[in-house]
């Protein structure tokens, strides 16, 4: 059984399509610079394949087109639409409707269009291009998968602000947590690797990349998560800032004549990583320019390896104890630099990473995929492992379990 999974950015398309029975990728690709007014990039990978193609694409239906027709080209890994039995849509914002994945129907619609206001940026992007599979692919099930989803189980005390109740009545305004999908798909496959079922576990699961978050899973379940009501909460990011004192928006909208707009952008798009080196949101470029004695530099990393390092701290707590720390994402899974730097120091803790496995010995688990390995030392009460995410798969078998 084939299954599509797509991800709708708000000018671009993530795809891929597997076989839901051996969770093989058969193809992938990636559409960008949808509704701009050059033409759009896509490249793609079908069934080892490789191609590239530009042309202009008014929108998320003109990007699904080009997909299929790669797919289902001379040599491609379907005949016609009739080999694709479902399709699963990458969600980011499910609101308090949704504790899980779903099948769409106009409800469904109904629902992400009124939590749209809590997603500008992203929601809108998924509907139109869920409208637009559904109308491709009339006859062919859809799957929405929630990245909000898995956090809905945090406890009311954990998850409401301390805002006049009235807020939360008309506005829904709480902690709503995202990359659910990765945090959930990390954790169980941590306690896969070390035979230990998940309802057993304490888990701190770190997914680190440009966009970033911690969350606390215990048996099972997420009970705390750093990002909050939007993305922007938490950790300090690549281009966002993470959790400020809120005064200072109020503070620099005055100080600077800011509009809501203009410091949006400043905390989203200017700050964090980028804003405090003034060199770039990604981090192997950060880390070069420490290296190079770049001093505002060297602040960036360390202030980027304390917030993980306060939320360790702070999620122990919350769990009452602590089993494993999985990391993942661009930056979990490929800066050994920075994760001695944000879990170094913290052997009083039980958590001691093994500088050799860390750097060079990448400790391999028997059955283990590429890239998971396990980096404490011995003797280490916690385990420190790094698994790559795979958020895709999460939605392939949500939307194969909806069938």
């Amino acid at each position: 059984m084939k299954i599509l999974v797509l991800n709708a950015g708000s000018s671009s398309l993530k795809y891929q399509l597997m076989d839901s029975t051996t969770e093989e990728v058969l193809a992938k690709g990636l559409v960008e610079r949808i509704g701009t007014e050059g033409e759009a990039d896509h490249s793609f990978d079908v069934g080892g394949s490789k191609g590239r193609e530009s042309a202009h694409m008014d929108g998320h239906e003109h990007a699904l087109r080009a997909a299929i027709a790669a797919l289902s080209a001379d040599g491609g890994v379907i005949d016609d639409l009739a080999d694709i039995a479902a399709v699963g849509h990458r969600v980011v914002h499910g609101g308090e409707y949704f504790s899980a994945s779903v099948a769409i129907d106009e409800g469904v619609l109904k629902k992400l269009d009124e939590v749209s206001p809590l997603a500008p940026l992203h929601n809108p992007a998924a509907v139109a291009c869920i409208r637009a599979s559904r109308e491709l692919m009339p006859d062919i099930a859809q799957v929405a998968a929630f990245d909000t989803a898995y956090h809905q189980t945090i406890p009311p005390e954990a998850h409401h602000y301390p805002l006049p109740r009235e807020l939360y009545d008309k506005y829904k305004v709480r902690r709503y947590g995202f990359h659910g999908n990765s945090h959930r798909y990390v954790a169980q496959r941590s306690a896969d690797l070390v035979g230990i079922p998940l309802r057993d576990l304490k888990i701190i699961s770190c997914h680190l990349g440009n966009g970033a978050s911690i969350a606390a899973i215990k048996n099972g379940v997420s009970v705390d998560t750093s990002m909050g009501f939007t993305p922007l909460e938490g950790l300090m990011m690549g281009t966002r800032t993470g959790s400020i004192d809120p005064a200072i928006v109020t503070f620099l909208m005055r100080q600077e004549d800011l509009s809501p707009d203009e410091v949006d952008t400043l905390m989203n798009k200017q700050s964090g990583l980028l804003g405090v080196s003034g060199v770039s949101s990604d981090l192997r470029d950060v880390l070069d320019a420490q290296e190079h004695g770049n001093d505002l530099a060297k602040l960036a990393n360390d202030m980027y390896a304390y917030c993980i390092k306060r939320y360790i701290g702070q999620y122990m707590a919350t769990l009452g104890g602590l089993d494993i720390i999985v990391v993942t994402a661009g930056v979990g899974e490929n800066s050994p630099a920075m994760r001695a730097s944000a879990l170094g120091g913290l052997e009083h803790w039980g958590i001691a990473v093994d500088p050799w496995r860390n750097f060079e010995g990448k400790e391999v688990f028997t059955g283990g995929l590429d890239g998971e390995f396990k980096i404490s030392a011995t003797g280490s009460r916690v385990k420190v492992l790094v698994v790559p995410t795979n958020e895709e798969l999460m939605i392939a078998r949500d939307t194969k379990a909806l069938l």
